[in-house]
């Protein structure tokens, strides 16, 4: 039977850790993100979502520029410290070798196996956070993280974050390949008709 709950439990699903960079009154400035989706095919976009009260929120309201940085699975500690600790106590700017592509104020992390450098186009403003809506405008990684040219999961080693438990959790085995696993079922209804 169904139970129902809190809507505040719904953070209990899944995301993506990320590292968020922004520049912050022109300094270099971290966030640990896990709020982040696609939003967008073609142009490529992505979209955050980052609390009012947070200096990172400041920064891409100032420069219109953030980069998104997938740590791997062997910098959790250093991602969890990012988060821990605001920019308007701590300077972040030097926990990390920064790299720029076409974007100044988008520093992206040298040691993450893969990083975005984004631009905003849209902000939708929220009770207590803004949600950013950015065009992707380069995509950063090396050839071993990549198989056949495309990024390799098991190669980036991501990891993710759940809530309300606040834990992080490793990427576990492949389980198939999206439109793909549905086939057999496909082909049984489609002989149906």
């Amino acid at each position: 039977m169904k139970i129902k709950f809190e809507q505040k439990n719904l953070f209990c699903l899944p995301w993506a850790q990320t590292i968020l960079g922004t520049h912050l009154k022109g300094k270099v400035n971290f966030m640990a993100l896990g709020w982040l989706t696609r939003v967008n095919f073609s142009p490529a976009m992505l979209g955050i979502c980052v609390n009012k009260n947070n200096a990172s929120h400041e920064a891409i309201i100032d420069t219109g520029e953030f980069s998104v940085n997938l740590p791997s699975s062997d910098m959790v500690e250093i991602t969890d410290y990012v988060g821990l600790v605001l920019a308007k106590r701590a300077d972040k700017s030097d926990l990390f070798e920064v790299y720029y592509g076409e974007l100044k104020s988008a520093p992206l992390i040298q040691s993450c196996p893969l990083s975005i450098e984004c631009k905003v186009t849209q902000t939708v403003n929220l009770p207590t956070n803004s949600f950013f809506i950015a065009e992707i405008i380069n995509i950063y990684t090396e050839d071993r993280y990549l198989t056949d040219g495309k990024p390799d999961i098991e190669k980036i080693k991501p990891f993710l974050l759940t809530m309300p438990d606040n834990r992080f959790w490793p990427i576990g085995n492949c389980l198939g390949n999206a439109w793909n696993a549905g086939k057999k079922i496909k082909k049984i209804k489609d002989a149906k008709k």
